[in-house]
């Protein structure tokens, strides 16, 4: 875990937004229609649906997603031309415990 980049990361209110937006995706997002064939990847937001949220471009969410990804704030996965994501809860938690523990 990289605090750093956990927190730099969390400095944008869009990419905020995108981590709360994914803690309650079924209340936040349409329902995800490829995921029925992906059991092991529950709660996944595909990148259209959060470009559309954000009312943003396609490639700057991407941005934001990837500096996300790089926190290990985010996971991903794909399924055929689309891409899939979701909170990371156990990096989450574990800045969560850090915080509690360092601050």
């Amino acid at each position: 875990m990289d605090e750093l980049k956990i927190f730099k990361a969390l400095g944008n209110e869009t990419r905020l937004n995108i981590l709360l937006w994914l803690k309650n995706s079924k209340e936040n997002f349409e329902p995800q229609i490829h995921l029925s064939i992906m059991n092991d990847f529950q709660e996944g937001v595909c990148l259209g649906s959060i470009r559309k949220k954000a009312e943003l471009s396609q490639s700057t969410i991407s941005g934001f997603l990837s500096v996300l990804e790089e926190a290990e704030l985010v996971e991903i996965r794909k399924i055929g031309q689309y891409t899939y994501f979701r909170r990371n809860e156990q990096t989450i938690k574990e800045i969560a415990e850090w915080m509690k523990l360092e601050l």
